[in-house]
């Protein structure tokens, strides 16, 4: 979990960084990130949820608006980071702790 707070909160800024914010629907899913990386570093169910839904936004987004040959022709490592993400959030372990501890 923590490796996923920190993969977050890491696209969250490269997000900044590379001006991703200037589009709307970008700030969006940089603010989700960043959310998503507080809620779960603070143990609410609310971050774990809205945590799995920008893992697969920015896979869906280049989805539906390349179909499927543009997920990997734009930025194949970017997408190496989103299926780790999600890969991170949805592992057995990483669910059971979610369901015990979260509030």
């Amino acid at each position: 979990m923590q490796i996923a707070v920190f993969l977050l909160y890491i696209r969250a800024a490269f997000g900044v960084l590379f001006g991703t914010f200037l589009n709307p629907i970008g700030l969006l899913l940089i603010g989700g990130m960043a959310a998503a990386g507080f809620g779960i570093a603070n143990e609410k169910r609310w971050g774990y949820t809205l945590g799995i839904a920008m893992a697969l936004a920015p896979a869906a987004l280049r989805l539906a608006i390349a179909g499927p040959a543009g997920l990997l022709a734009r930025d194949p490592i970017g997408l190496m980071f989103e299926v780790a993400l999600v890969a991170l959030l949805l592992h057995p372990m990483s669910r059971d702790y979610q369901r015990i501890w979260f509030t």
